[in-house]
């Protein structure tokens, strides 16, 4: 009996798995269709100062922070960097995350312990830099959890493009805000006695990142929430597909009116809000 369970549940994750890696899947665009690209290296400036990347990436013991050169080694949880994402690859690493207890992807008003490191590592930026504090971006998967390193005091601007954890199977999970409920009982105490402000991004018709979450959030954090949502219903002016899913990187087009464009200008204009220093 108990081989039966297990296997059931191995089947059922590996499903599960197959269904998440289907519906994330980003929306094939031919090269030819797009736009010219223009970098814009203004941009590119204020997000590495806004997020204090020279704490981690400038070259050591030099006055020069934007002089950029080795940097400290973070372990990716997901698989190995730069790697093909393959349907086959993207299965197996979603199937690893699936069963891991470090992310507990299926569980409800759940402490997950990456938070605990998420935090750890905030803190340690912290004292390492001279803003008054760091700043998280979660996107699908880790979109939660930058709102679970807001329970500490270093991270004020956490921001969560397209939240999918716990994976949206039953209505509880779906609207279910990613951590348990003493760490965001924690994180609106702190909307209230630190001002601390969360940004949330999602598609309107992406069943991942459901609206039943960000209902959820709506409720509990108030005015403290500001939310991007990016209509993806049939026949929208942006003409993004109704499975649009990836809000900062998938569906961003460098071209004038595109709206997920004007989503990302916008998550780098929170971040130098909160983390700036006024001059």
């Amino acid at each position: 009996m108990l081989r039966r369970i297990l296997l059931g549940l191995i089947l059922a994750g590996a499903v599960g798995a197959g269904i998440f890696w289907w519906l994330t899947i980003p929306a094939v665009v031919a090269p030819a269709s797009l736009a010219a690209y223009t970098p814009n290296l203004a941009n590119g400036v204020t997000t590495f100062n806004a997020g204090g990347c020279s704490s981690c990436h400038a070259v050591p013991n030099q006055p020069d922070r934007l002089k950029l050169g080795g940097g400290l080694a973070m372990p990716s949880p997901f698989g190995t960097p730069g790697k093909p994402m393959t349907g086959g690859y993207t299965v197996g690493v979603v199937a690893r995350l699936c069963v891991s207890a470090e992310f507990r992807a299926f569980a409800t008003n759940a402490h997950r312990p990456i938070a605990d490191y998420l935090r750890a590592l905030a803190r340690d930026l912290n004292a390492r830099t001279p803003g008054p504090g760091v700043g998280v971006i979660g996107m699908c998967f880790t979109g939660g959890f930058a709102l679970a390193a807001a329970v500490d005091d270093a991270v004020i601007a956490p921001v969560l493009s397209q939240p999918s954890v716990p994976m949206p199977l039953g209505a509880t999970r779906r609207r279910d805000p990613g951590l348990s409920e003493a760490e965001l009982a924690t994180v609106v105490a702190r909307t209230t006695d630190a001002n601390l402000c969360v940004l949330g991004l999602r598609f309107s018709e992406d069943n991942v990142a459901g609206r039943a979450r960000f209902d959820t959030l709506r409720a509990r954090l108030g005015d403290a929430f500001e939310v991007i949502e990016l209509d993806s219903s049939p026949g929208n002016i942006g003409g993004f597909k109704k499975s649009a899913h990836s809000v900062l990187t998938a569906e961003v087009r460098d071209i004038p009116g595109n709206q997920a464009l004007a989503a990302r200008d916008r998550v780098v204009a929170f971040l130098r809000e909160r983390l700036v220093p006024a001059s």
